[in-house]
């Protein structure tokens, strides 16, 4: 089965009422890899997730919303990232010229199995090692 990767741009963009284009195709992209059984997290998503949605979006979620939300998401197959992924990472990091977030991402994305990730942080169309860079909201932002 194929599986696609969701960044924490994805989850968040979901709870964010500033750019209704991008909260209707994220859930639109959330629903669809969900339903299909092809949606894939990591721990560092849950972990990003929930700092940034009780912090960065214009309205804030509670953090009583935000960790009943986090507690949903790690229902879906969990990537844990562990000191092989971080090391793999570091030298991705190093090696491609990605920030060591990006390519810790990377890592749990092919770890799981990944064939997309669902990101607006790195090059669309972009494809490393056997896996397809996709930004969901380019056309939500050509719109």
């Amino acid at each position: 089965m194929s599986r696609s990767f969701l960044h924490t741009n994805v989850l968040l963009h979901l709870f964010d009422n500033s750019v209704p284009e991008k909260k209707a195709r994220a859930q639109e992209v959330f629903s669809e890899e969900v339903e299909a059984g092809r949606a894939v997290l990591s721990t560092q998503v849950l972990q990003e997730f929930y700092v940034n949605v009780t912090r960065k979006l214009a309205e804030p979620l509670t953090s009583e919303v935000a960790a009943a939300q986090a507690k949903d998401f790690a229902r879906l197959p969990l990537v844990r990232v562990d000191e092989a992924m971080i090391l793999a990472a570091i030298e991705r990091s190093r090696s491609m010229s990605f920030s060591f977030w990006d390519a810790l991402i990377l890592e749990a994305a092919l770890r799981g199995g990944a064939e997309r990730l669902f990101t607006e942080d790195l090059q669309h169309g972009q494809q490393i090692e056997g896996l397809i860079v996709q930004n969901p909201f380019l056309e939500a932002e050509e719109t």
